[in-house]
């Protein structure tokens, strides 16, 4: 379920977000973004998962909602916490990067 986010009155588009792994029966899913990077620092990506999170919870019927983001990645951090999902925990060496290093993973939630 991807959504384009585009500059209301210019009609560009600075970023995504979608609904991904979608499991009925648990209910919950995923949270993904992203931002043109042009157009980071206005809240545009924060805005936008926060509407896309209402509409899984709202309309969806989603109990949980996960965000899964790199530990070293703080502005996508920050686009989590402000749209109001917690930190539940880290998990330490998670995943190789393409440099061969491994990598900590955070893993946010909203749940209801």
């Amino acid at each position: 379920m991807p959504m384009l986010i585009f500059l209301k009155d210019e009609n560009i588009l600075v970023g995504a977000t979608g609904l991904h792994r979608l499991n009925w029966e648990a209910p919950k899913c995923e949270i993904g973004y992203w931002g043109h990077s042009g157009y980071l620092k206005r809240g545009l990506i924060t805005q936008a998962v926060k509407g896309i999170t209402l509409l899984a919870l709202t309309y969806l019927n989603m109990r949980r909602i996960e965000c899964i983001t790199d530990a070293d990645n703080m502005p996508s951090r920050l686009v989590a916490e402000r749209a109001g999902f917690s930190l539940e925990g880290i998990m330490v060496n998670e995943r190789k990067a393409p440099d061969g290093n491994l990598r900590n993973t955070c893993v946010y939630a909203v749940t209801t």
